[in-house]
């Protein structure tokens, strides 16, 4: 199993998860949906990577980080989430 931190916050009506260690991202309606959308995105991720070792990997830079809090800055006491997601690996 594989350990990876993410970030949730709530955009535009939806939730945003965001992987700090690769960059994708999930969204849906609530944070369970978005982050199901993140798990399935990461597992996808790492099928292709084990064929395509050479596909970009790497982690979020501080600055991207930033600019994915800051985006749609508008809700007073918006909500923020961390947490570590496990991804079943074979």
């Amino acid at each position: 199993m594989d350990f990876y931190t993410t970030v949730l916050r709530k955009s535009a009506g939806y939730w945003v998860a965001l992987c700090l260690e690769n960059g994708l991202v999930g969204q849906g309606i609530n944070q369970e949906a978005a982050i199901k959308q993140l798990n399935e995105a990461i597992a996808s991720f790492l099928e292709v990577y084990k064929i395509e070792p050479n596909i970009y990997h790497a982690s979020l830079t501080i600055e991207e980080l930033y600019e994915f809090l800051a985006v749609e800055d508008t809700q007073p006491g918006k909500l923020i989430k961390v947490l570590t997601l496990s991804v079943p690996t074979d």
